[in-house]
């Protein structure tokens, strides 16, 4: 099995690449790739998982450069079933615009999404939401939000939290395999039974990492984040 880290040097930010570590403590018989810039990346090749993480605004920039070569190949894993999990704002990358920032920028065109950057007013929540039969604590920090576009389907529904925009009952996209959401933490460390699903849809029997501490520990938070009484932003 081969999973793909895009562009590390990058997209680390809120401990997101914990989410590659998990995933290695998953399952330590994968190829874990690390694609960095100037690399050829592995999903134009084929990967089972090729995965990405939240980046600053100016490594938004450095990121759409490096990806503008391989929009094709990009567009048609998506299409062709690849599997793809972007946290944070990476996923903005794929739609087609980032407004907002010092200039706007184009995005790669592959999803019908754009996102508007607000630098006045970072977005700060705990964050419930319901995906694949589970519920997802996590938490966002961004000063961006998207507005997806027709061809695009929610990735969760939304229980409490903000949205993937304040008008928003749902929290990220999905398309065929492809899943960008905002939500934090890491998302999969923080939600093993999620995680599951994640393993099973990439063909692996695996039981997720830590297993007993890492339900504990879910359990004890979502009792915290379904108390109406505790403000999440």
């Amino acid at each position: 099995m081969k999973i793909e880290y895009l562009y590390p040097e990058l997209g680390n930010l809120f401990g997101d690449s914990a989410n590659i570590k998990y995933l290695r403590a998953c399952l330590p018989e994968a190829e874990i790739v690390l694609t960095k810039l100037g690399d050829r990346p592995a999903f134009a090749d084929g990967a089972d998982l090729t995965y990405c993480g939240s980046m600053t605004e100016r490594g938004q920039v450095r990121a759409l450069g490096e990806l503008r070569p391989w929009r094709e190949a990009l567009a048609e894993s998506i299409e062709a079933g690849g599997r793809f999990l972007m946290t944070g704002n990476s996923f903005e990358l794929l739609g087609e615009a980032i407004e907002g920032g010092a200039e706007p920028l184009e995005g790669l065109g592959i999803l019908p999404l754009r996102a508007k950057i607000d630098l006045a007013h970072r977005k700060n929540s705990l964050l419930l939401a319901r995906a694949d039969g589970v519920t997802l604590t996590a938490f966002t920090s961004r000063f961006s939000c998207a507005w997806p576009g027709e061809g695009l389907e929610p990735f969760a529904e939304l229980v409490r939290g903000i949205g993937i925009n304040p008008e928003a009952g749902f929290e990220g996209v999905r398309k065929n395999n492809f899943i960008g959401t905002y939500m934090l933490g890491p998302v999969l460390a923080l939600n093993p039974d999620w995680t599951r699903v994640l393993l099973r849809a990439m063909g692996s029997e695996a039981e997720p990492a830590y297993l007993e501490a890492a339900q504990q520990a879910y359990a004890a938070r979502l009792a915290e984040f379904e108390d109406t009484r505790r403000k999440l932003d």
